[in-house]
Parts: structure tokens; C-alpha cells; sequence
């Protein structure tokens, strides 16, 4: 198993920068592949980005494309979201998320992560 816990949140105006960041304890953390999702107010939670277990590959919604980087320092047991860009409608509270699964492909379906933080609000101010 895996424990994540996210941090970096908070309130930034339009236009902003945040880092987000999921620190992991427990199993290996570059065994799994790590992805952001998030969920808005009265909204469903949805997919942000995702990352292979090297960090070599990534994805991300269109949405953020651009704006959104993910990352993560295997050495450091981390997972990073730098958000640039920031637009009201990116509020929300960011979740990190681990799949333990083997093969390379990088899911985007919540249901395919079995291991969840508790999660970060970001709140962006027009």
C-alpha cells in the first residue's frame, strides 16, 4: 500500500501560480504510476494529468494543457502539480491518486486508482 498526502493549496487570483505537491510513504513509490485529478463544487471528480512510473511520460486533459505540468522526484517520494495560468474555473479540490497496476499505460479513469489522498482546495479569484 501506499499513503499520499497532498499540500499547496490555497486561494490565488486569475492569472496566479500554485505548486501542488503529494508526498507518498508506504510501498515503493516509483512502483506506481501517479496522477492528479480533481473535483469542483458540485461537479464530479475528473482527470487532471498523469505520469509513468520514470516520470518520462505524461498526460494531461486539454483543459490545462500549457498551463498544467505534472512531475514527480522518485528519490523524494513526490508527486508535483505546477499550475501557471490559473483560471476561476480551475477551482476545485486536487487529488493525487497511485495505480499499482503493471504495463505502461497511463489510465485516466478513477476508478483504475485504488490509492487516494485526502486532497488540496485551490480556489482561483477572478
Amino acid at each position: 500500500q501506499v499513503q499520499l498526502v497532498e499540500s499547496g493549496g490555497g486561494l490565488v487570483q486569475a492569472g496566479g501560480s500554485l505548486r501542488l505537491a503529494c508526498a507518498a510513504s508506504g510501498r515503493t513509490f516509483s512502483l506506481y504510476k501517479m496522477a492528479w485529478f480533481r473535483q469542483a463544487p458540485g461537479k464530479a471528480r475528473e482527470f487532471v494529468a498523469v505520469i509513468s512510473r520514470s516520470g518520462v511520460n505524461t498526460n494531461s486533459q486539454d483543459s490545462v494543457k500549457g498551463r498544467f505540468t505534472i512531475s514527480r522526484d522518485n528519490a523524494k517520494n513526490m508527486l508535483y502539480l505546477q499550475m501557471s495560468s490559473l483560471k476561476p474555473e480551475d477551482t476545485a479540490v486536487y487529488y493525487c491518486a497511485a495505480d499499482g497496476s503493471g504495463g505502461f499505460s497511463l489510465r485516466i479513469q478513477i476508478n483504475e486508482y485504488a490509492y487516494w489522498g485526502q486532497g488540496t482546495l485551490v480556489t482561483v479569484s477572478s
